[in-house]
């Protein structure tokens, strides 16, 4: 058996013994860490006034708050929500945008707990979401979709949809998961360029590096995305714990590429593992700027 031959003999048992002994110590952890581990008051409110160069000058001071991750029904409980509803509208933001996983595994329960507050939310232009792997991990996406409606949320499903303020129009733009293949961007970018194209326009996508694929059509402004947690549990010096498929480029904060803007959300839930280490849950807060 050649060297290389050996290396790859031996790796996969290490690989399965490595994933079981992971999985183990997140069940451990999980177990003995209370459920106050992360306390409310670590939840960050980060402003990040932004000068979006197509803006017109009717929308400028207009405030965009965007969340992510909410992961309802593990550390994510209906109390914490609710506190996290009053957080954001204490921002008055004019639009509240989602960037996916709503929920973790399960479906009834938590759309249950997250009803009561979510109702509470207010923004003049309304609440706009794309789902994220994890809502697909449930099997349960049209169940989703349908309470989605009774908020109301607006799934912007490889869609757009224009805000207007007089004559001046503002595009969102969303694509559906692309860790599960859901993603249509092609779709998307027919949308934004059919009478669109030259207006200012923000994409949201649950999967941060798709931005390598986005920036290079020139067509968006703005990428908002999570996924990645900003790491979730980041030591000094040793960096970031994990980081999932497709949110290992773009981990977490302000980028740019190829003229766009891109910010990756921290998140406000956690997965695997109910714990939050050097990497607060965020409430992004965006003032639209124009260039002066």
């Amino acid at each position: 058996m050649s060297n290389n031959g050996k290396r790859a003999f031996f790796r996969e048992p290490l690989r399965f013994l490595f994933s079981h002994l992971v999985r183990a110590t997140s069940h451990f952890i999980n177990f003995v860490i209370p459920d106050d581990f992360i306390p409310l008051s670590s939840i960050e409110i980060t402003p990040l006034p932004l000068t979006l160069p197509r803006l017109d000058p009717a929308f400028n001071g207009y405030k965009i708050v965007h969340i992510s991750d909410f992961h309802m029904g593990t550390w994510m409980n209906r109390a914490r929500l609710t506190h996290i509803v009053r957080l954001i509208n204490a921002q008055t933001p004019d639009v509240i945008l989602i960037t996916g996983d709503l929920v973790s595994y399960e479906v009834e329960a938590p759309l249950q707990d997250m009803t009561p507050a979510l109702r509470e939310l207010h923004a003049p232009d309304g609440i706009f979401t794309v789902f994220g792997n994890h809502d697909y991990y449930s099997g349960e996406q049209e169940k989703i979709r349908t309470w989605l409606k009774t908020i109301p949320i607006i799934e912007l499903r490889n869609d757009i949809h224009p805000l207007q303020r007089g004559k001046a129009t503002l595009t969102l733009a969303g694509v559906d998961d692309c860790y599960d293949g859901a993603d249509d961007l092609d779709q998307v970018i027919a949308r934004v360029s059919n009478g669109h194209g030259r207006t200012p326009t923000i994409l949201l996508a649950h999967e941060p590096d798709l931005a390598d694929l986005t920036a290079q059509t020139g067509l968006f402004d703005l990428q908002l995305s999570g996924h990645s947690h900003g790491g979730q549990v980041v030591f000094p010096r040793l960096g970031m714990l994990y980081l999932p498929r497709l949110g290992r480029k773009y981990p977490r904060g302000l980028y740019q590429i190829n003229g766009m803007t891109l910010y990756t959300n921290r998140g406000l839930g956690t997965s695997h593992l109910r714990v939050r280490y050097n990497c607060p849950p965020e409430i992004a807060v965006f003032t639209l700027q124009v260039k002066s």
